[in-house]
């Protein structure tokens, strides 16, 4: 299946185009090579980006649905692109944090690298105008923006993933520092959508904490592409 034409696309992300697909319930999902950091404000084009995350993602979605987690994710149909069940967003992103590190540290007047006791689970509300501002469970429902329920099943899934995530990166000697993860509403359940990549993750290599993520890309610390490169040789054994 190769992608639909321009004129079937449906919205246009910082680093992802979403199509229709020819199955009204179902959209395609392309991975483009381009990279962004501080909400838009830096931006490049890095080689071979949306192929590394396209197969990265699709290879932890069917991990996801090992563990009994429902998602959005159908199959790989092409190196940049994925065929998706078509759901309802919630607009509340969920990051799970096993390190400190990132705005944590910075709204805590932390050092980065302390690792919390257990994982620490946020919500975000999805807003590029706001800049995608921290919001408590509590005001997620009275916002109307979730569920009390969805929210419950949001955290369950998001710790399990973690756990998933934290025991299969630590095999390949990196440290998951923390990842963001989006849901959605699909027959009337709540599954796991978006992606699963570095570019929504911090990985840093145990040991070293080499940066191995999109924050090689936002602090200067080297070519992010290489940075990708070596962790597709990682997941897969092989080079792109």
């Amino acid at each position: 299946m190769s992608t639909p034409p321009a004129e079937r696309l449906l919205y246009e992300g910082k680093a992802k185009q979403v199509y229709a697909a020819d199955a009204p319930d179902q959209v395609v999902i392309h991975y483009k090579d381009d990279a962004t950091a501080f909400n838009g404000v830096k931006k490049a084009s890095i080689a071979d980006k949306g192929v590394i995350n396209c197969r990265i993602s699709a290879f932890f979605m069917d991990k996801v649905a090992a563990l009994g987690i429902p998602t959005a994710f159908i199959r790989q149909t092409a190196p940049r692109d994925q065929l998706c069940h078509r759901v309802e967003i919630i607009p509340v992103e969920v990051v799970v944090r096993n390190v400190v590190a990132g705005s944590l540290a910075k709204r805590l007047g932390q050092p980065e690298g302390q690792r919390l006791a257990r994982p620490l689970v946020e919500h975000f509300y999805k807003s590029d105008a706001l800049n995608d501002p921290q919001i408590n469970e509590e005001g997620a429902v009275l916002m109307g923006y979730a569920h009390g329920w969805e929210l419950v099943a949001m955290r369950e899934y998001s710790l399990s993933v973690n756990d998933m995530l934290l025991a299969f990166w630590g095999d390949l000697g990196v440290d998951l520092v923390d990842f963001k993860l989006e849901f959605g509403r699909l027959g009337g359940r709540v599954v796991l959508a978006d992606e699963i990549t570095p570019d929504g993750s911090r990985l840093w290599e145990r040991g070293t904490g080499r940066k191995l993520d999109k924050d090689v890309f936002r602090r200067d610390l080297g070519d992010l592409s290489e940075t990708y490169r070596e962790l597709y040789r990682r997941v897969f054994g092989e080079s792109i």
